[in-house]
């Protein structure tokens, strides 16, 4: 009997085909952050929505009104989504994503465009709210083929300049609405749904093997088990209270460390670079419209470079350091850009210019994955998907904020605008240094045990997981027992899961799209 196949594909190259169609969610968010930044003050964009002439509150407004629609979305998986599963979320928010898009681009004068753009910027982040659930890193890529496209569409007509660019969108939306009919569906949530033989037939697709071989078994074995210590056997899953407990568990501590870095992300100032960089350039260092797309970019190239230094280097440097690392180059970069601007001349005001390339660099490397790959990591199965949902909300909500404010504190204080980004950065490393254990090369079962251990010994968490050493098998089900999470741990099952299958479903403490 031959392995099963899904578009004609099995084995690796369905796998692959699966994590392609589905990392096209974040590329695309990406693309979103960067393609307003481009045409938010481009004059025939400005011609048309005049209240965004000369308006940093609207220009803030019209930007940031896209989070609130990405926070509407992402409730609404939160409450909806293990009904639909992973493909139907996925073709939902991709059509949803593409009505938005139309209706962005067909606003015209008379009546009332302004309206009509910010209605379909909202209803394109519902779209993009329901798919933000895998990999972070690849948000780079998507910003900067979103700054090159705006900057070849401003040689264009005045339609192009800011039509074009939005219009682009489609392109990956049509991935995520189109592609997920010829894939399969998740296993996991097929077995969740008891649908024994679909999950099977799944399992043994992603793996090319044919559904009765023994290791498709096991794997299905090993998703059951899973299923089971996360609380959703019978189809009933964990209820929103149980993130709030405190005890040997510490669920609490753990969902308020995810929600915290996720904080941390938007208020340190990315976005303040990411969607306005042109602006930046533009206000504070007075270069002309052109040069300043042109340097964006630029600046793109290097967010994408750095964004894809973080894939080697997460797993070698471990996460707290690079939070450290991250944070301290991020507040010294604000540092450079308000310094070279406060004499209000052009000399020094290109040094802030090599501050902003810094601080995306940094960025990049560090602050832009970490929040989405951290809460996954230190929540347990029982509590993740509640917590990583609160950990996507405050994402949301404070990227709103800080996309809002942005435009009008340049306009108000000028270079006072990275003093304050400068002083938030130094505020976070007390935090992460006493607050953020290690997780890197931990398992599941390994972080619990270091929460239990902190809360049983009442130290600190950080210096629990320092003083744990890397535990076997048999020394972490005696350690369970010693700190009495016997009933709370996972079992060896979700471990084989975690670890030695995640070249087909995904990195060890990563969402699980795939699955």
């Amino acid at each position: 009997m031959a392995p099963p196949r899904f578009m004609g594909l099995t084995g690796r190259p369905l796998s692959l085909a699966v994590s392609t169609v589905a990392t096209t969610g974040f590329v695309l968010f990406g693309y979103d952050q960067g393609v307003m930044s481009g045409i938010i003050t481009a004059p025939a964009f400005n011609d048309l929505f005049t209240a965004t002439k000369d308006n940093s509150t609207m220009q803030g407004f019209v930007t940031a009104i896209y989070e609130i629609g990405c926070l509407f979305g992402a409730i609404f998986i939160l409450a909806f989504g293990d009904f639909l599963g992973r493909r139907r979320a996925m073709m939902m928010g991709g059509s949803i994503m593409i009505l938005g898009v139309i209706i962005q681009v067909t606003s015209e004068r008379g009546a009332t465009p302004l309206a009509q753009f910010i209605i379909g910027r909202t209803i394109t982040g519902v779209g993009n709210g329901l798919l933000i659930c895998i990999e972070g890193g690849v948000i780079a890529f998507g910003t900067l083929v979103a700054y090159w496209i705006d900057y070849g569409a401003s040689y264009g007509s005045p339609d192009l300049v800011w039509r074009f660019p939005i219009s682009f969108q489609i392109i990956f939306a049509l991935v995520l609405a189109i592609g997920p009919i010829w894939l399969p569906e998740s296993p996991r949530w097929l077995l969740t749904r008891e649908r024994w033989e679909e999950g099977e037939t799944v399992i043994a697709a992603l793996r090319g093997l044919e559904v009765d071989a023994k290791e498709t078994q096991l794997q299905k074995q090993i998703i059951l088990d899973s299923i089971k210590a996360s609380g959703y056997a019978g189809r009933k899953g964990t209820p929103l209270k149980a993130v709030f407990t405190g005890g040997k568990t510490q669920h609490f501590r753990r969902m308020m460390l995810g929600v915290s870095s996720q904080f941390m992300q938007q208020v340190g100032g990315c976005n303040a670079v990411i969607y306005y960089f042109p602006i930046l350039f533009e206000t504070s260092i007075n270069q002309t419209h052109n040069m300043s797309l042109l340097l964006g970019g630029v600046n793109m190239i290097v967010y994408a470079i750095f964004a894809t230094v973080s894939w080697f280097i997460i797993e070698r440097v471990g996460r707290r350091k690079l939070f450290l690392w991250g944070t301290v180059g991020q507040c010294l970069s604000m540092v450079l850009v308000f310094a070279c601007l406060i004499p209000g001349t052009p000399g020094p005001a290109k040094g802030a210019a090599v501050g902003l390339f810094t601080y995306i660099a940094s960025f990049g490397a560090s602050w832009l994955p970490l929040p989405w790959l951290y809460p996954a990591e230190v929540n347990p199965i029982k509590t993740r998907q509640k917590a990583n949902a609160l950990s996507t909300c405050s994402n949301w909500l404070f990227n709103f904020l800080i996309v809002m404010i942005t435009p009008v504190m340049i306009t108000n204080i000028g270079w006072g605008t990275y003093l304050f980004f400068a002083i938030v950065n130094a505020c976070f490393l007390p935090v992460i240094y006493f607050t953020y254990p290690e997780t890197a090369r931990r398992s599941l079962e390994e972080i619990d045990i270091i929460f239990a251990k902190g809360y049983c010994e009442k130290i600190g968490y950080v210096r629990a997981a320092r003083e744990l050493p890397f535990l076997s098998d048999e020394e972490i089900d005696r350690k369970a027992g010693e700190y009495g999470l016997v009933d709370e741990v996972v079992g060896v099952g979700e471990r084989a899961m975690e670890e030695k299958g995640e070249e087909v479903f995904g990195e060890k403490g990563r969402s699980d799209m795939s699955l």
